[in-house]
């Protein structure tokens, strides 16, 4: 498996459109990782603080309309 600097090195020969479809690929990757990061925050109660503090806005009539 090449390392690091050889990657670098590689990314840095593609033609533009070789690039930007790397960077999309690293994107859609990136945003699935983030995707999954949150589901099991979700799942493990990590972010009910965050509902907790919507429920409590809410009750205070301090929510705005989107």
């Amino acid at each position: 498996m090449p390392g690091v600097e050889e990657i670098l090195t590689s990314i840095e020969s593609l033609s533009r459109e070789e690039f930007a479809r790397l960077r999309e690929w690293f994107y859609e990757r990136d945003w699935d990782r983030w995707d999954r990061e949150i589901e099991e925050d979700s799942k493990s109660g990590k972010l009910d603080f965050l509902v907790k503090e919507a429920l409590d806005e809410k009750a205070k009539g301090k929510l705005k309309e989107l």
